[in-house]
């Protein structure tokens, strides 16, 4: 079987860590995030992967080649401009076949997509729509269905009492950008080149001609923000989304060390680099991840956060709920809370308080005490 996902998007939700790195290959837990979603295909033996990438293409090629390392076969499609969702699909249709998944490539999920393909060949659907029920419908488009499964209307961001009045079947089901697509479906289509969504444009049009839902369950998020990238930051090393790292997390007693000279505390649940140095009267975890070759100094803490590779936090800093990208430096006595991101090779000052969300960009020097929240 074979998957198309879509990863063109330029990820501005997450900047700085996408500032310049594509958001495919952003770190998340240990690899790049993109890998989560191979492992996951493979899992459903989905082996014949197309990418459709955009930008900075060739920082995922390098990054990903072939697919050998995931165990699948990928191919990649580069478009010239963004094409939307259904241009994307439109402009990979010659290396698309007969049948195929479609992916958003920007969600952690473990949904059974075995199941989905199941009820997709039992009901001989055009297209099936993966649908996942949320408590509030209110930030999402929702999707109804009849009885025998096939989808009757799409409704666009409704009030909370809207959701709910007089549907047909089901209640808070929204689409989870998991889509089985016969190959037909692309005749009719825009021409390649085209700019259009296959979500408005396309699946409206095949309501009660052969557009189906499947109901999934299970784990599922959209990690397009700082928030959402800690989260599911956490939801790994809780185990709460199925994935190898959380496997091997759970097997060492939630606490992967690499080899390093790790002195201080470490509370589970907590991911450790290879090359790390946390000094004997630090503090880290839990739900933290340090990236290789990362240092950590005498009385520094760490909690709920993520600090990439090559990272240093000064003396006595207090690091939590907070980014901090590749080669960045905190100096002594700095607080970070509340979401905050350093970008990639920022240079913080010491005795500066970084909170509210904020983003410091790659490559900034920020003097001493220049930054109170």
């Amino acid at each position: 079987m074979q998957a198309l996902i879509l990863t063109g998007g330029l990820g501005t939700r997450l900047r700085p860590l996408t500032s310049d790195l594509p958001k495919p290959i952003v770190p998340l837990v240990g690899q790049p995030f993109i890998g989560y979603m191979l492992d996951w295909l493979r899992g459903h033996g989905i082996d014949d992967i197309v990418l459709a990438c955009g930008f900075r293409s060739d920082g995922v090629r390098d990054t990903l080649g072939n697919g050998e390392r995931y165990g699948v076969r990928l191919r990649y499609v580069e478009e010239p401009e963004p094409l939307g969702t259904g241009g994307a699909v439109k402009y990979a249709q010659n290396l698309l076949d007969e049948r195929f998944f479609m992916l958003n490539g920007d969600v952690l999920t473990d949904l059974d997509l075995t199941a989905e393909l199941e009820q997709h060949e039992r009901t001989g659907a055009q297209a099936t729509l993966a649908l996942i029920p949320v408590e509030d419908v209110s930030a999402y488009g929702f999707v109804r269905r009849r009885a025998d499964l096939s989808v009757s209307e799409f409704v666009e961001k409704p009030n909370p009492d809207q959701a709910f009045d007089g549907l047909e079947f089901d209640r808070s089901l929204v689409n989870a950008g998991a889509y089985i697509l016969e190959r037909s479906l692309l005749e009719k289509m825009p021409a390649a080149g085209t700019n259009f969504s296959i979500e408005r444009d396309v699946f409206p049009k095949l309501v009660g001609k052969g557009l189906y839902g499947y109901e999934a369950c299970g784990y599922w998020l959209d990690i397009g923000t700082p928030q959402r990238y800690l989260q599911a930051t956490f939801d790994i090393l809780d185990g709460n989304v199925r994935t190898a790292i959380g496997d091997r997390l759970r097997a060492d007693g939630l606490r992967l060390i690499g080899s390093g000279s790790v002195e201080g505390r470490v509370s589970a649940p907590a991911l450790i680099g290879s090359g790390a140095r946390i000094a004997r009267t630090a503090v880290v975890g839990g739900r933290v991840v340090i990236g290789d070759n990362v240092e950590v100094q005498a009385g520094a803490r760490i909690d709920s956060s993520v600090v990439l590779d090559g990272a240093v936090i000064g003396k006595g800093s207090v690091v939590s709920g907070s980014i901090i990208d590749c080669d960045a430096r905190i100096g002594p006595h700095c607080h970070l809370s509340g979401h905050s991101i350093v970008g990639r090779g920022v240079d913080l000052g010491a005795e500066n308080t970084l909170a509210a969300g904020v983003r410091i960009f790659p490559g900034v020097v920020i003097p001493d005490g220049a930054v109170r929240f």
